[in-house]
């Protein structure tokens, strides 16, 4: 799979599956190079934290050095873990539902029993939304221009490409050259602790066709107010997963994201697994399914 803004986790979250967004680079993208630019990694979505190891260990970069499969298999030890459902403002006001707030506060209690030294700690999330829109929507009007037959795009996609083409020129130089800011300013928060948990969505697996006909401008407000924890990662090219976290009453699927320092997967990876031991989601099924 492919994540240039959520589009591993956000699944993940929604079907109940792990799924982890690699470090920046940590996948090859060859033969394309900057895609989206620079938003866009390459993971995978597996039942078990372990899947995902071992498909690291034979997809990324020989640079990395090191056995992703190891670091799932090493004995657990505390961690300093902050936590947070405040959600950053991407382009639309943004709602976190009560099942998802409490999913995240079910995993901070269930971590501390695990042994780890969890704390309530926000990012400081400052103007991420204006600096991370231009590269994101730019890189969809540079997907359109290598689309075989872009005249088959529907008729809200054709909207996003124009929006995105807007996008382009001193916005999208801005935007880039914002990213070592923001970095210093968001992950700031990994001084004091190693792992950040936040929701991944704002709300449990929402309908099918929530948007559909609703036009650009209209989609892209409501995904933002849903969706907006996961692609500011993205613009920092740090890597962050999302884990399944129980159910709601109605049976759908509940998640948190796991976001952790500059290439440092090793410690997502055994932080979700010690998850996955104490609450395991592989053999578990919701009625709806």
């Amino acid at each position: 799979a492919s994540d240039g803004a959520g589009s591993i986790r956000i699944p993940a979250a929604f079907v109940g599956v792990f799924g982890l967004k690699p470090q920046r680079d940590r996948v090859p993208l060859a033969p394309a190079r900057d895609n989206w630019h620079g938003l866009t990694v390459l993971g995978a979505l597996t039942r078990t934290v372990r899947d995902t190891a071992l498909w690291l260990d034979v997809a990324a970069a020989p640079a990395a050095g090191h056995s992703f499969m190891d670091a799932v298999l090493a004995r657990p030890t505390p961690l300093r873990i902050a936590y947070s459902t405040k959600a950053p403002l991407i382009m639309a006001p943004p709602k976190v539902s009560d099942e998802v707030a409490g999913a995240v506060e079910s995993t901070a209690e269930l971590l501390r029993e695990l042994g780890h030294r969890v704390e309530r700690c926000d990012p400081d999330w400052g103007a991420i939304g204006i600096n991370l829109a231009p590269r994101y929507l730019n890189g969809i009007a540079r997907s359109a221009r290598s689309a075989p037959h872009p005249e088959r795009l529907e008729k809200r996609t054709r909207g996003l490409v124009r929006l995105g083409r807007l996008q382009g020129g001193p916005l999208l130089r801005r935007s880039r050259r914002q990213e070592p800011r923001d970095a210093r300013r968001m992950l700031r928060i990994f001084n004091d602790f190693d792992v950040l948990i936040t929701p991944v969505t704002g709300e449990p697996p929402i309908e099918v066709g929530r948007w559909a006909g609703k036009g650009a401008v209209r989609t892209l407000l409501g995904m933002t107010r849903t969706f907006p924890f996961c692609a500011p990662w993205n613009h920092l090219g740090v890597p962050a997963a999302s884990v399944p976290a129980g159910f709601t009453p109605t049976g759908l699927p509940l998640a948190v994201q796991l976001v952790g320092r500059r290439d440092d997967e090793g410690t997502l990876l055994r932080l979700a697994a010690q998850l996955e031991e104490a609450r395991p989601w592989n053999d578990r099924r919701p009625p709806v399914s």
